[in-house]
């Protein structure tokens, strides 16, 4: 008999429901302080990164084929040196996909959909899923750990699961 797809409902980004699986970056209510002769707010260390010994930041930029909801989610990664953080280019939606980490594979899926200008940073270790922008272009910048060891699972799941609004 075969396993029935999963469904999941996106639900929105928020920094309490996304922290176990990384930070929010985002502009808030409270800014930390005004810079520039008073002409621009500072939202001041929004993210903990982390790249591990031997590894420094690096951005990168990454530009991904939209995809379609209901997307169908059959693979999941993780970073186990490093955080791993994307800010979209553009407004343009995206979606979010991540799992807390069930005895070295990925537990139960949760899917977020990211208000324009909200960007995340995921803890080192994090299962989550491939970059999904939602419309062209799919312009990130990302910032991760470069160096010389392997920063990269990847677990192809047995049963996919399908995300929805």
């Amino acid at each position: 008999m075969t396993t029935p797809p999963r469904t999941i409902r996106a639900e929105p980004l928020t920094a309490a429901a996304f922290a176990p699986f990384g930070d929010v970056l985002e502009v808030t209510e409270s800014y930390d302080k005004l810079i520039n002769a008073g002409m621009c707010e500072r939202y001041h260390d929004r993210a903990t990164l982390d790249f591990g010994p031997g590894g420094r930041a690096g951005i990168s930029i990454f530009r991904a084929q939209a995809r379609a909801l209901p997307y169908t989610c059959d693979l999941l990664e993780r970073h186990p040196e490093g955080s791993q953080a994307f800010v979209p280019m553009t407004a343009a939606p995206w979606l979010v996909i991540v799992a807390a980490d069930a005895d070295g594979r990925p537990g139960a899926p949760r899917a977020f959909l990211p208000e324009p200008g909200q960007g995340v940073n995921f803890h080192r270790g994090t299962w989550h899923g491939v970059l999904t922008p939602l419309a062209e272009p799919g312009l990130f910048a990302v910032i991760d750990r470069i160096g010389d060891t392997p920063n990269l699972e990847e677990y192809f799941l047995e049963h996919p699961f399908t995300v929805t609004l």
